[in-house]
């Protein structure tokens, strides 16, 4: 994955974690902390290495904790930094969020985290059910793309038009998606069979995709609307 896309897809991610804070509904699929986090620059490795013995400097930073979700309640803090859950060492971001997605909804999960000049120290979390926006990108991560509604652009002194139809943001590399031929900037018409004209159509659309099941999609892309299949993971 270039700059560019990493640039990308963290800023969405951002949006999705803050955006997650408020949602109505939640999905009982996969367990949900409410942070975002970020893996470790290179430097950051070799100094906690020293400075606390891990031998590889592993682990994922917390960046933000969520207000009123699992995180914020078991006391989390920006700038902990999570080296393992349950006692399986966590040696990036992904391996925080697939062990956290796989565990029971309800379920009481001890973090070991490193806080500042504190060291090491248990943390238990009860975990939640992953807010229907965050499971739906989650969903079409896995998948290889990531999901946008453009802003329309307002005319000065005019009022301000509606939102763009949600489009293709980020197609990861070597992904599923990327395979079958789907591109960033491609307009969602259709996915999983049913019509996709507002983000959260898209949304609804991808949680009714059966686990690991083929999604079909339907796109816009210049003039021409094109069929994509996406096999099943």
């Amino acid at each position: 994955m270039n700059s560019r896309t990493l640039r990308v897809a963290s800023a969405l991610v951002l949006l999705l974690a803050l955006a997650a804070g408020d949602a109505l509904a939640a999905t009982a699929r996969w367990g949900w902390l409410g942070v975002r986090i970020r893996d470790l620059s290179e430097q950051e490795m070799d100094e906690i290495s020293k400075k606390h013995g891990l031998r590889e400097g592993f682990g994922a930073m917390i960046v933000d904790v969520i207000k009123e979700t699992p995180a914020d309640r078991a006391g989390l803090q920006s700038g902990d930094l999570v080296v393992a859950f349950k006692d399986r060492p966590i040696v990036d971001t992904r391996t925080l969020q697939r062990y956290v997605a796989a565990a029971a909804v309800g379920e009481t999960v001890t973090l070991t985290v490193l806080r500042r000049d504190l060291g090491r120290r248990p943390v238990q979390v009860r975990l939640g059910p992953m807010p229907d926006p965050v499971a739906a990108e989650r969903i079409a991560a896995e998948y290889g793309f990531l999901v946008r509604e453009p802003e329309a652009q307002s005319e000065p002194g005019g009022a301000r038009p509606p939102a763009g139809p949600p489009a293709v943001a980020v197609v990861l590399p070597k992904s599923r998606a990327e395979v079958a031929g789907l591109r960033a900037g491609d307009v969602f018409v259709e996915v999983a069979g049913k019509p996709a004209p507002t983000l959260d159509a898209v949304r609804e659309a991808l949680l009714s995709v059966p686990d690991g099941g083929p999604l079909s999609l339907v796109v816009r892309r210049d003039q021409e609307r094109l069929s994509v299949e996406l096999p099943r993971l």
